[in-house]
C-alpha cells in the first residue's frame, strides 16, 4: 500500500493550491495523511477530491478552532499487520523525535510515527521505529527546500521516500 504524506501546508483560505507535483503525486497513492497545520478545514475537504482512497489528518499547534474540533491530535491505526501512528509535534525541531515517541509510549509495538511540525524532512529509524517526516510543500521555515513524502507499506517491511520539490 503507498501512503503520501504531507504536513504544514499552513494555506489561510482552503483555496491555495499544493504544487502539482504534489498533486499529481496524491492521486496515485491509496491513502493520504496530513500531519497538521492545514489552518483551515477546507484544506482537508480539498484533500478528499485529490487522491482515490482515504484522507487521514491531525491537528497541528497552528490549526483553526474548526480544524482542532474535527480532527484529533494524534491517530492510531493498523496497516497490513503495522502499528501506525500519526501526530503533528511540538516544541523546538531538538527533541521532537523523543517527545513525539512519548506520545505513543502506550502503544505496544509501533513501527511507524509520522509527524510534522519542523517542515524539515526526516526519514530514520531509531530504536526500531521509523520517524518519518514528509517535510512541508508549501513552507520552508527550518528546511533548505519543499518536500512531501511517500511511504510503501507491505506486509514484511516499511519504507520511507522523502521528495524533494
Amino acid at each position: 500500500m503507498k501512503i503520501g504524506v504531507i504536513s504544514d501546508t499552513h494555506f489561510q483560505t482552503g483555496h491555495e493550491r499544493l504544487p502539482e507535483e504534489v498533486v499529481e503525486a496524491l492521486s496515485e497513492v491509496d491513502l493520504i495523511i496530513h500531519c497538521g497545520d492545514f489552518c483551515v478545514y477546507g484544506v482537508f475537504e480539498n484533500l478528499k477530491g485529490i487522491g482515490k482512497g482515504e484522507v487521514l489528518g491531525v491537528c497541528g499547534n497552528m490549526d483553526s478552532e474548526e480544524v482542532r474540533k474535527a480532527l484529533p491530535q494524534r491517530v492510531v491505526f493498523e496497516l497490513e499487520g503495522h502499528q501506525i501512528g500519526v501526530i503533528h509535534g511540538s516544541g523546538p525541531p531538538d527533541g521532537i523525535k523523543e517527545r513525539i515517541r512519548g506520545a505513543f509510549r502506550d502503544i505496544e509495538g509501533i513501527e511507524l510515527i509520522i509527524y510534522g511540525h519542523t517542515h524539515a524532512p526526516s526519514n530514520e529509524v531509531v530504536e526500531g521505529i521509523l520517524f518519518f517526516n514528509p517535510g512541508s510543500p508549501t513552507d520552508k521555515i527550518f528546511a533548505k527546500y519543499n518536500s512531501y513524502g511517500i511511504i510503501t507499506v507491505e506486509e514484511d517491511d516499511i519504507t520511507g521516500e522523502i521528495i524533494q520539490i
